[in-house]
């Protein structure tokens, strides 16, 4: 007699209500983390807020739209808004994986491949760290649904969502050429895609994508690297084991990204071998090649180029981030399974798949409370944003008797004291100034600014970059900041120092 576990029984008879329990669990587990415990944003967050800040149309961070869609969540609900708006897009990505698993390999099995997201790890730990990789990864996905509506199911309608989605992945992602390329080849490549070229939708989809790509190629050219030595370096042949070995790194970055999605695999698959029996086999009809073309070349093909021109360009992460590459992973692993699925493991299989969704939420709180104490690690969401905020906004109202307008220095400290300052002022990237176009040496020179270091001494000195950047400068005595759990590391020590506004002489009074 089998025992069939009440999720495998659910898989089969009730697969949206599988979907929905999976996909909400985890958008609400990652909505909760963050909140709960990080003291300041994870990753990139706080310079996309900082260059969201601005709303630039123009600078050298590529396509904006990410960036706006930042900052309007933040202004709307803090940074509980941003949160929910990364679980946002990652709910969207397995919707739409659902949707395209249904039409292709039925709902069951569709079913299984969302089961199966929560072991790629850009859905989960990082998912938080909201960005133009999230928010594409999105986009992306609303494209291939849409794509398999207008070409396979012949929805006229879905050319329209398809356009809509492309757009906003040209004003979104560097990656879109990458994706967006591959998809047209495709098209143009396989007799069911000309086919559905005679039609006027796609072409009038095509007419409006004109406007978006040349402003995409605009961004590009004002964040590319110069081709120009990395194209002269491609042709030393003392470079070529250095190329080979980035792009496996890439290709290996990609691969551990799997790494949990891996694990479910072996385990549903039989390995290790026990004594015990699969469940009773689920069946499908078989997948028509069309639909296997298009699901493998579209895993596939981006993944490859975006890694290979990482290498071109000297990146150490696919451009586009790793997330837009991984959304088609699970139905590829369940088309290659073939038409019959027997799971073994089963009451292992649940096990492991909960604790690839629980584990890594658990030990992020562990972390932060152990690390500290046992190996001295300084975790960047664990630095107290909010009193560093606080702290050097008030000391510049003070000393100048206007509100903190600007924040410069080292990007690190400078990104996260501009989102804790009630003020929320601008970050003046002085390193990279065309990252903050509307923040000019005028600006800061007529508002005035904080400038901030991160330092290990008591010493007031600024490091020797910042003070030839910074002439006028002001240097304090570096001010220490205490983390929610301090254990064995030091006090954190940010050096800082005030530049005053040209004007405000009159209006200061001394600091206590």
């Amino acid at each position: 007699m089998f025992y069939v576990p009440l999720y495998f029984e659910a898989i089969r008879s009730r697969p949206v209500l599988v979907f929905w329990v999976a996909a909400l669990a985890q958008a609400v587990l990652w909505l909760l983390v963050p909140m709960l415990f990080y003291a300041a944003p994870p990753g990139e967050l706080a310079q996309v807020l900082a260059i969201g800040h601005e709303f630039q149309f123009d600078s050298d961070v590529g396509p904006p739209l990410a960036f706006w869609l930042a900052e309007i969540a933040f202004r709307i609900a803090g940074l509980f808004g941003v949160y929910a708006l990364a679980q946002v897009c990652i709910v969207t990505a397995y919707w739409c994986v659902f949707r395209l698993g249904s039409a292709i390999v039925g709902p069951p099995y569709a079913a299984l491949a969302v089961l199966l997201m929560v072991g790629i790890s850009p859905f989960t730990v990082p998912s938080p760290d909201f960005g133009p990789p999230i928010l594409t990864m999105a986009l992306w996905a609303i494209v291939l649904l849409s794509y398999w509506r207008a070409i396979a199911e012949g929805n006229r309608r879905a050319w329209y969502a398809l356009g809509a989605a492309a757009a906003l992945i040209l004003v979104t992602s560097e990656a879109a050429l990458i994706l967006l390329g591959t998809l047209v080849v495709f098209t143009v490549m396989t007799v069911r895609g000309r086919a559905a070229l005679d039609r006027i939708e796609p072409w009038i989809v095509a007419a409006v994508l004109v406007g978006f790509l040349f402003l995409h190629l605009l961004w590009l050219e004002g964040s590319a690297d110069s081709l120009t030595p990395l194209l002269e370096r491609l042709r030393i042949a003392a470079t070529a084991g250095e190329n080979t070995s980035a792009w496996l790194r890439l290709l290996v970055i990609l691969a551990v990204a799997h790494a949990g999605l891996a694990i479910l695999v072996l385990l549903a698959a039989g390995w290790p071998r026990g004594s015990g029996g699969p469940l009773p086999a689920m069946h499908r009809p078989a997948a028509e090649q069309w639909a296997k073309s298009f699901v493998v070349t579209l895993a596939l093909v981006p993944a490859l180029l975006s890694t290979i021109i990482a290498v071109v360009l000297g990146r150490t992460m696919p451009i586009g981030g790793v997330a837009p590459f991984v959304v088609l992973s699970p139905l590829v692993v369940i088309l290659a399974a073939g038409e019959s699925i027997a799971l073994y493991h089963q009451r292992i299989l649940g096990f492991a798949w909960a604790g690839l969704l629980v584990v890594p939420a658990v030990m992020v709180p562990a972390t932060l409370v152990l690390l500290p104490w046992t190996l001295g690690t300084d975790l960047a969401v664990a630095k107290p944003a909010a009193a560093m905020g606080r702290f050097f906004a008030e000391n510049f109202q003070k000393r100048t008797g206007r509100p903190l307008a600007v924040v410069t220095g080292e990007i690190g400290p400078a990104t996260i004291v501009a989102l804790g300052a009630p003020s929320r002022p601008s970050v003046y990237f002085d390193d990279d100034p065309a990252r903050s176009p509307s923040v000019t040496p005028a600006d800061i020179r007529a508002k005035g600014a904080v400038v901030v270091w991160l330092t290990s001494d008591t010493t007031p000195t600024p490091p020797a970059d910042i003070k030839a950047r910074f002439p006028d400068l002001i240097p304090e005595v570096p001010q220490t900041f205490e983390r929610r759990v301090q254990g064995r590391l030091p006090l954190l020590r940010v050096g800082w120092g005030v530049i005053r506004p040209v004007d405000s002489s009159a209006a200061a009074t001394p600091a206590r």
